[in-house]
């Protein structure tokens, strides 16, 4: 990918979030996910217009690349994202196996807005105990097969 595709793609989600901003008076993010120079999902932040906290420009890019594939499997995919990703559109890129993420905004140029997503990356890297929001592992059951064991009995 040289320099020159690279700034096309992510002034591509610069003017995706922008028009989100001028349009819908919502979220500055947009996100493009490319792969082998075809760009597979153009997409911006809907949490407002979804009620969906997990809308973000990324996630939806993710969601549309994998549906138009049919497969969630998007490796050696790249991301041009307007933004720095937050910790839930990371996870989900590695997850369907982008290769790269490239963004066109910093944290630290998001912070004066309010537009970074420092916070979950911190909340992240803490203790599990001294994290915000308590993650409690209690063992419980149902009778019959054990949901695990019947997850792996029908992978083959």
């Amino acid at each position: 990918m040289s320099n020159t595709d690279t700034e096309t793609y992510l002034v591509d989600s610069i003017r995706l979030a922008m028009e989100n901003v001028q349009e819908r008076k919502t979220w500055p993010f947009g996100a493009v996910l490319v792969r082998n120079g075809k760009v597979l999902a153009r997409s911006v932040n809907e949490v407002d217009a979804l009620c969906d906290p997990s809308a973000h420009a990324e996630m939806q890019a993710v969601r549309a690349a994998s549906k138009a594939q049919g497969s969630t499997d998007l490796s050696g995919a790249v991301v041009y994202a307007s933004g720095y990703p937050c910790s839930m559109c990371l996870t989900a890129m590695y997850l369907a196996g982008v290769s790269k993420v490239y963004y066109a905004y910093s944290n630290e140029e998001g912070e004066p807005y309010d537009l970074s997503a420092a916070r979950g990356y911190v909340e992240i890297a803490r203790p599990i105990e001294q994290r915000e929001m308590k993650l409690i592992h209690h063992r419980a059951r149902d009778e019959g097969q054990d949901l695990y064991e019947a997850w792996q009995a029908v992978q083959g």
